[in-house]
């Protein structure tokens, strides 16, 4: 078995990156690529068991688009050197339905390092509401 370094926040942040960048261009085999076998899901529909191969056809169907992104208060653990967590709120633009509207979130990823490169296992999607001035 190999041991490996823990991983950087850099490089967890990059694989995260890549994960929306590949959702902003609808790249399902990207997306897939970068799925473990079945990954958990929650978020405004609960809770979703969903199959490598289903979350790249997820990401090139629907009548939607995330036209840009943005992280901010990222904080990244690693458990393990082959396992790490990352959260972070998140400022997105979406077309939804010819609608755009403009989301804000806080979300967080469990990736996991197997034989075949990091994979994400585990993502949740919080919306936040705006605090309104007093």
């Amino acid at each position: 078995m190999t041991t490996h370094p823990a991983p950087t926040k850099a490089e967890i942040v990059a694989l995260e990156t890549s994960y929306w960048d590949a959702m902003k261009t609808k790249d399902g085999e990207r997306t897939a690529e970068l799925s473990g076998k079945t990954s958990l899901v929650t978020g405004a529909r609960g809770v979703t068991r969903i199959p490598k191969a289903r979350m790249g056809e997820m990401t090139e169907a629907g009548n939607w688009t995330l036209e840009s992104y943005a992280f901010d208060d990222v904080e990244v653990s690693t458990p393990t050197p082959d396992v790490a967590i990352i959260a972070y709120t998140v400022r997105q633009r979406v077309k939804m339905d010819g609608k755009t509207q403009d989301l804000h979130a806080a979300d967080s990823s469990t990736w996991i390092r197997g034989e075949g490169g990091w994979e994400c296992h585990a993502h949740s999607e919080t919306f936040l509401t705006e605090k309104k001035a007093a």
